[in-house]
């Protein structure tokens, strides 16, 4: 049991071993990891990166797929007394050397299918004191990256307990980067109280129960991802970790399999689950809740969603990486209120302000303001960054977070989503928020997926203009598509430019990349 009067993070794993030990905490590639094995091999490198020099509030970068190694690591990290700092393994040299140079790490974790990638930017961070690697290696690659060890080195000596603590529940845990799909990448720090508040809140309306068994196909370096994780072995469940959504189809039959209650998932994953023609030939019947966020879902989706998991509850939520989640809309919400995103999550208030900070009523579109234990202590070496996005709240000392998002709030308290403040589209002097155009565009028939943005123009100032990617079921061409816009959107809404795409950017997360669809 917990013996700490104030508990840590990593306690969630070490309660769950004691009390569950026997009990499959992970299923992975093929192996069925108990809890009392995933406490024991992040016992086995918490000491080995200690012993490495791995210091109270040093940082760890953990840079691997959706792996055992991956996973062990991450409760390893905070054992350690240090900070977990996961990197989403799709990530490139470049931007790899960026995030290196930024958190500083005192030691990368990661596995020889990367090697390509990280072998320059491992060996020019010059705080690193240790790399572990798993996967075959051959020494010649090893010998070249500074103080390299194996895995299969690290986890040779067996540990009957954790390090000696140093933290207290106000230290970071984790910095978290954002996906950087508007800008360069932040690292949003989180306490080890800020993610156990947010993790018992999401627990607490999914009521997730020890004989869950959650699907994760969305990579841990995502917080949705890695909250999946954090969710399970807090309340002793199994996680069944994939390492993608590629393959739909095979996660699917391990849904079958490992008979799957949890199923989280972003638009994009259930945009593709819906396309698939054998849906109806697996069976889903066990799984007893859906949730998605990530990005808005369409209400269409939401829909076919329900028709597919006729016994599930389906979870539309809102939330951003500085405060892990905003809001949920309850299942029982979801008839009379589709296109919301829902309500406060449990100890969390909101508001919407306007440009002059002050409180709107119902139904006026602001930027939404989040109050609560959930929220970030700030942006990791970023105090200007941080200044804009924390301020003082409605009591003495206090800090809150405003979000940088427009969203509205109807009289019953729902909240509903406009669009980012950096999106908004100015055109004919008016304001345009993408995601009611997008909303628009998803209603037509024959069109898949949709992204709005705004691009300059000469005579409107700037010009809609639209990606669209077709179902080939039903084809439909640029011209049908504006005259459909026109049936459904005030004249300044309707895009200028309708551009059919196979497919839309997308960032390490699954998020449509706007950034990119607007330079590339």
């Amino acid at each position: 049991m917990i013996n700490n009067p104030v508990p840590l993070l990593h306690d969630y794993l070490i309660n769950s071993a004691h009390q569950n030990g026997a009990k499959v905490a992970l299923v992975c590639d093929g192996h069925r990891v108990t809890y009392d094995q995933l406490e024991a091999w992040s016992n086995a490198v918490a000491h080995h990166l200690v012993e490495a020099g791995v210091e109270h509030g040093d940082r760890v970068m953990i840079f691997a797929d959706n792996t055992v190694e991956a996973a062990v690591s991450f409760w390893a990290v905070l054992k350690a007394n240090a900070i977990v700092c996961l990197i989403n393994p799709l990530t490139k040299p470049d931007k790899l050397g960026y995030l290196l140079n930024d958190c500083q790490p005192s030691a990368l974790i990661t596995q020889t299918r990367l090697y390509a990638t990280f072998r320059e930017p491992a060996r020019h961070c010059p705080s690193l004191r240790r790399v572990i690697v798993s996967g075959p290696i051959d020494d010649a690659d090893l010998n070249a990256l500074p103080h390299a060890v194996r895995w299969n080195t690290v986890t040779a000596t067996e540990h009957d307990a954790a390090p000696a603590r140093r933290c207290i529940d106000i230290d970071l845990a984790a910095i978290v980067y954002t996906s950087g799909s508007t800008g360069e990448p932040k690292g949003v720090m989180l306490t080890h109280r800020n993610m156990m508040t947010a993790c018992t809140s999401v627990s607490s309306y999914l009521d997730v129960r020890d004989d869950e068994v959650i699907l994760n196909a969305l990579p841990l370096a995502f917080d949705y991802g890695l909250y999946q994780m954090i969710m399970a072995v807090r309340a002793g469940a199994r996680l069944v970790l994939e390492r993608s959504f590629a393959f739909p189809a095979e996660t699917l039959r391990r849904v079958a399999e490992e008979r799957v209650t949890g199923f989280p998932g972003v638009p994009t994953m259930f945009s593709t689950l819906l396309q698939l023609e054998s849906l109806k030939s697996y069976d889903l019947s066990s799984i007893r809740y859906v949730t998605s966020t990530g990005a808005a879902l369409p209400v269409r989706h939401l829909v076919q969603l329900r028709h597919t998991f006729p016994g599930a509850r389906i979870y539309s939520m809102y939330g951003l990486t500085e405060c892990k989640r905003c809001t949920y809309l309850p299942p029982e919400d979801l008839d009379r209120k589709p296109s919301s995103v829902g309500i406060a999550i449990p100890n969390t208030e909101m508001w919407i302000v306007d440009e002059r900070d002050q409180r709107v009523g119902a139904g006026v579109a602001g930027q939404l303001v989040i109050r609560g234990a959930t929220v970030m202590k700030g942006y990791w070496r970023k105090p200007e960054a941080t200044a804009k996005k924390l301020k003082p709240g409605p009591l003495p000392g206090e800090q809150v977070l405003y979000t940088g998002d427009y969203c509205q709030m109807d009289a019953d308290g729902y909240l509903y989503f406009v669009s980012r403040s950096d999106e908004v589209i100015k055109s004919r002097g008016e304001k345009v928020a993408p995601k009611e155009v997008e909303s628009a565009l998803l209603d037509i028939p024959g069109i898949r997926e949709a992204a709005v943005v705004g691009v300059p123009d000469d005579l409107l100032g700037h010009a809609i203009k639209a990606f669209v990617v077709i179902d080939q079921v039903r084809p439909i061409d640029a011209k049908q598509i504006q005259r459909e816009c026109h049936k459904r959107l005030e004249s300044f809404m309707v895009p200028k430019y309708v551009v059919i795409v196979p497919e839309l950017a997308r960032t390490d997360t699954g998020k449509i990349n706007k950034r990119e669809l607007i330079t590339g």
